[in-house]
């Protein structure tokens, strides 16, 4: 009896900005696009909880080098928070665990309160969260009814914008450094103003460069894919539109293969020492290379698409 045979994966590269729909983890979606793809290797950069829906960078083959520098980046949210109950886990998701009065206050009140969160800050990560502590995950221990101490870590909010205020209900933008952790942030807006508070809704809408007329809708990306995986491949993006926040230099003739080899280029710096982006001949992006002051080039991520960029 003749075994059925399975499609083998093959090499893609590029992104994908998905708008990851509530009910999905950042891996079941990413698992999703992949399958659809039928790409061979493929990471997502800034989980969002599966609750939470917006933007989820996606990235496939070589594009995977690039998530370190999306993690970095800042994000944009748009937040709904429920005052006057809070809920274990900081949001819907969770069981509620204590109710408050909820102040009256004018939405100039309000927006006064959001504007003293703005600036660099320390923030205590919650019970619920990914990250690890003597080798397991918080949540783990959260779900057995564990709360451990956590070390405080810096956070940067740049911009709070007030959207909307109305009885329990408040919704406010807000753009912040990685790392910040949104239901921490609705939790202390509360505490600011004697009350208690969950995140109702939470919709990622900037992720760095990229913003939300980006994003894919993940029954889009099903309908193309329906028409054959070259059909999505069309929709992804090259690598190096992650990385607009770094200068861009052009190796000369015969440098791009030294380049791409693991070795040190010399060029004319026109740019400030630091992360570059690397471009050959006829605009072939190369990778990230560190630029000396003194203009030597040295490879900090090659990148072999063959592509060329636009």
């Amino acid at each position: 009896m003749k075994h059925r045979g399975r499609n083998r994966s093959e090499p893609v590269d590029g992104l994908l900005l998905l708008n990851k729909p509530a009910g999905l983890t950042s891996n079941q979606a990413l698992q999703k696009v992949k399958r659809l793809l039928n790409a061979r290797k493929a990471g997502h950069t800034g989980s969002l909880d599966p609750a939470a829906t917006g933007m989820l960078p996606l990235c496939f083959g070589e594009a995977t080098k690039v998530c370190p520098y999306l993690l970095d980046a800042d994000k944009t949210y748009r937040v709904t928070a429920r005052l006057g109950f809070a809920t274990d886990t900081g949001d819907a998701d969770g069981s509620e665990t204590e109710q408050a009065d909820v102040p009256e206050m004018s939405a100039e009140q309000w927006n006064a309160v959001l504007q003293d969160f703005t600036g660099e800050s320390m923030q205590v990560p919650p019970m619920y969260s990914a990250l690890k502590q003597g080798g397991k995950r918080l949540y783990e221990l959260a779900r057995k009814g564990e709360t451990v101490e956590r070390q405080p870590r810096p956070i940067r909010v740049d911009n709070i914008e007030l959207l909307e205020v109305a009885g329990t209900r408040l919704v406010f933008r807000v753009r912040c450094s990685k790392g910040t952790y949104i239901r921490v942030l609705v939790e202390d807006i509360a505490s600011a103003v004697d009350t208690v508070a969950h995140t109702a809704r939470l919709h990622r809408e900037v992720v760095g460069d990229f913003h939300a007329a980006d994003m894919l809708e993940l029954g889009a990306l099903e309908e193309a894919a329906a028409e054959g995986p070259e059909r999505l491949r069309e929709r992804l993006i090259p690598p190096d539109t992650a990385l607009g926040a770094l200068p861009e230099v052009t190796v000369a003739s015969g440098d791009d293969d030294r380049f791409s080899g693991g070795q040190v280029v010399s060029i004319a710096p026109a740019v400030p020492a630091g992360l570059v982006r690397v471009y050959g001949m006829e605009r072939r992006f190369l990778g990230v290379g560190e630029l000396s002051l003194g203009g030597q080039l040295a490879p900090r991520r090659v990148f072999r698409t063959g592509e060329q960029t636009l």
